[in-house]
């Protein structure tokens, strides 16, 4: 008979970080965003990680003895991405909560069946078959022959359908979470469709088409593994030129007609305005789908920013926006 080797005991998230209150004690896991390096301090060696779960980030401090060896080590048994066990107390520095802890104090990196990723990872809070249910509907209102023929390459793959609901459309400033993709796209194929219903003289068919693939680059500048991260790809080249080469392989295989082809690269290529090309939307359809985008983003922002805002303050300084008002 087969010796079963033993099953480590799953590890259960106790507490968010956005519930943490001063001096409380915490005895509970988080994932590795990032490391500072170790450095020299009165009574012997620290290094700092930044900690994040499904809620938000916090910087964790741990102030080891006077044995750079021991506390190097502990340090370099740590990676990003790893999930760690760890025990410390919650202090106010510079007006923000951190995880102070010392050599007494449990910090150990968990294994993959020790823990849920889930709890690692924020998700959107939107049911993502209803939203996927009211993006198709937009799919199957374009008339356009060889526009539903790009939107059915993609739409109707099985795996590109699969991906495109979980993956997020960032990784901090708007949509970074599981879902955010999905959530993102179909907002902004909503604001084209209603300022549409304004300006009815543009090419409805376009503009749906130009709004719903404006963003698939996304699948391949992120990746997902403990946290949501920007993938080497991404990095080097960004969502904008993926989105257009995935684009035009798509069209390639279609025999898309050049005129059409053209406009949808340029809707592609300016939806970020300057900040992702030197070309600048140049037809209706395009400069509405980069407001629509721009809007989308920065409510969200400025939304998250309020709700997420610690003081009693009318105000909050943010080098976006300036002056946010939160009463």
């Amino acid at each position: 008979m087969r010796s079963i080797g033993k099953v480590k005991k799953m590890a259960k998230k106790i507490k968010l970080i956005k519930d943490l209150k001063k001096d409380e004690i915490v005895n509970d896991i988080f994932v590795v965003k990032f490391k500072k390096p170790v450095d020299k301090y009165r009574n012997g060696y620290k290094f700092e990680l930044r900690l994040g779960d499904s809620s938000k980030e916090i910087m964790y401090k741990y102030w080891g003895p006077d044995d750079e060896e021991k506390v190097k080590s502990i340090y370099d048994s740590i990676k990003s991405d790893n999930i760690v066990h760890i025990q410390g107390r919650v202090n106010e520095w510079n007006n923000n909560l951190e995880i102070s802890a010392n050599d007494n104090h449990i910090i150990k990196v968990l294994s993959p069946e020790e823990y849920d990723v889930s709890e690692f990872i924020k998700q959107t809070e939107k049911p993502i078959e209803e939203m996927w249910g009211e993006l198709i509907k937009y799919i199957e209102s374009v008339k356009n022959t060889d526009m539903k023929k790009i939107l059915d390459f993609f739409f109707k793959d099985d795996g590109f359908s699969k991906k495109f609901k979980q993956w997020p459309a960032a990784m901090y400033i708007h949509h970074g979470w599981l879902g955010g993709l999905l959530e993102h796209t179909l907002s902004v194929v909503k604001l084209c469709d209603s300022i549409y219903n304004i300006h009815d003289k543009m090419d409805k068919d376009l503009l749906i088409t130009g709004a719903v693939l404006h963003d698939i680059g996304k699948m391949h500048e992120f990746e997902i593994t403990t946290s949501i991260k920007v993938s080497t790809k991404g990095m080097l080249i960004g969502h904008v030129n993926i989105g257009i080469d995935m684009l035009n392989k798509a069209m390639d295989e279609l025999k898309t007609p050049d005129k059409l082809r053209l406009k949808l690269v340029h809707i592609l290529m300016t939806h970020m305005g300057e900040y992702g090309n030197n070309k600048l939307p140049a037809f209706p359809e395009a400069l509405t789908i980069f407001h629509a985008d721009q809007l989308d983003a920065k409510v969200l922002q400025m939304a998250t920013l309020k709700e997420e805002a610690q003081t009693e303050d009318d105000y909050v300084y943010d080098k976006h926006f300036g002056n946010v008002y939160l009463k």
